[in-house]
């Protein structure tokens, strides 16, 4: 850390712009969702939206049986389950801020209080690796704009620019019931409606940039054995010329991971440098289809006129909710100093 005595939370004013220092990055996270929209899901709906911290507390149980999480203390609702993805973070903005001296700015493209923040200049000017969470479900409509798609061309334009790109998973997106049944029992997560959708904003912004790469399913990774540390990565070390694996095994156990699917057959440019294997032990249509391995983590080196890397890895591996190890450590060390 920067600092040697805890700071006080700060909330509801404008952004403290960083300047810019050579060899140190500066980190801003974009979660893609409507706050509020979110929070006031129907709880009556049984899909496509997050659990509440209720619904979070019986099925973890005793996990959050603690003071910190009572009514007195801690949002109850759906709301409260949100807070617990930005509390999740923490870890990895000390890790940054740790290895940059800088601090990691988080935006939200709908805030508590309702105000609205594209991406525009009051990110992208003092920001050099932009990581964009895809957690709006996909009936929230919320779809980039041309004006941000062009915000982010140019800030791709830039020299040492990075864009990393996290859309979340796409659980039950067949109209069949059973199949979505299937799905549900291979990932094994109470907490998972059969139909949990992601996201509409990530997706328009993908192709908007001309990425061909789409997020589909929500796959458990492989563990070892009696335990929910995940099976080693499977590394693509000859394509990794930025090192960015250097040091790296494994990532985080989340039940349920995207696959990033390329969506051309022979995409040039994108390179697959990690796969997670998938827990066989259930079945799934991706793996039955004879599929053992999702794509994990994904690197679009710069090439023509941008000039910045974009990169693709799930929100979940920058959060803290779900573990952490010393190689998770070491992959975000490795993205603040490459």
């Amino acid at each position: 850390m920067s600092t040697t005595a805890p700071l006080g939370r700060t909330y509801n004013q404008p952004h403290v712009p960083r300047k810019y220092e050579p060899g140190k990055r500066r980190f801003s996270v974009y979660w893609t969702w409507s706050y509020p929209f979110e929070a006031n899901r129907n709880v009556a709906q049984l899909d496509n939206r997050f659990s509440t911290l209720t619904e979070v507390r019986r099925v973890a149980w005793p996990a959050y049986e603690k003071d910190d999480f009572s009514e007195k203390m801690f949002l109850q609702g759906i709301a409260g389950t949100l807070e617990l993805f930005h509390l999740s973070l923490v870890n990895f903005q000390n890790a940054v801020e740790e290895a940059t001296g800088n601090a990691v700015a988080v935006y939200q493209r709908v805030d508590q209080a309702g105000q609205r923040l594209p991406i525009d200049e009051r990110i992208l000017a003092d920001t050099d690796t932009l990581m964009i969470f895809g957690l709006d479900h996909m009936v929230a409509e919320e779809e980039a704009t041309p004006g941000e798609v062009a915000a982010l061309e140019n800030f791709l334009s830039r020299e040492g620019t990075c864009l990393v790109l996290g859309p979340h998973h796409d659980v039950g997106s067949s109209p069949d019931l059973k199949v979505r049944d299937m799905e549900y029992y291979h990932h094994g997560d109470a907490l998972v409606p059969r139909q949990q959708r992601f996201t509409k904003y990530v997706r328009s912004l993908m192709k908007g940039l001309g990425v061909p790469v789409e997020n589909r399913y929500g796959l458990r990774p492989a563990t070892h054995p009696g335990t929910t540390r995940p099976v080693p990565i499977v590394a693509a070390n000859d394509l990794d010329t930025r090192g960015w694996l250097t040091g790296v095994s494994s990532f985080v156990f989340h039940m349920h991971l995207p696959h990033y699917a390329l969506t051309e057959e022979n995409p040039k440019g994108v390179h697959v440098l990690a796969r997670q294997p998938i827990d066989l032990s259930k079945p799934h249509p991706f793996t039955e289809a004879g599929n053992k391995e999702i794509n994990m983590f994904l690197w679009m080196p710069p090439t023509g006129k941008r000039a910045g890397d974009i990169l693709f890895a799930d929100s979940t591996i920058f959060t803290t909710l779900f573990g952490g190890d010393e190689s998770l450590t070491r992959f975000w060390k490795n993205l603040a100093t490459k």
